[in-house]
């Protein structure tokens, strides 16, 4: 199963965004929080790293993001953890995380299509 990692620079808030999709978009997901880094607020390659191989049963995993320097330490983290085959969705992280939950329940999933089903996240409208 594609695994998924939530990136956030609050620890807090990659529970909570975990937590959420785990309970609404099924409970088979894999998906690791990997928020906050040694000082608090920030994020950090190798808690990602830890993250990325947590998530890995073999299948891949999907990173979801919330910052612009998460995206830059989740590269990092893909390099250092070179024997797993991940890729970072552009989406929006909470509904993008439900979405790839949802899409990684799928026997035909693969890390494209939990990728582009997160990124579909993109295009939810709130209010009309």
């Amino acid at each position: 199963m594609i695994g998924l990692v939530v990136v956030s620079h609050s620890a807090s808030a990659a529970e909570g965004i975990a937590e959420v999709a785990a309970q609404m978009g099924g409970g088979n997901a894999r998906i690791v929080p990997a928020g906050g880094d040694e000082d608090g607020i920030g994020t950090s390659p190798d808690r990602i790293r830890a993250g990325l191989e947590e998530a890995d049963d073999g299948d891949g995993v999907v990173v979801l993001v919330d910052l612009g320097s998460a995206v830059m330490n989740t590269e990092l983290a893909i390099e250092m953890a070179a024997d797993v085959n991940a890729a970072i969705a552009d989406a929006p992280i909470l509904e993008g995380t439900l979405n790839a939950a949802v899409e990684t329940t799928s026997k035909k999933a693969t890390i494209q299509s939990v990728v582009d089903r997160a990124e579909e996240a993109r295009e939810y409208r709130k209010l009309n």
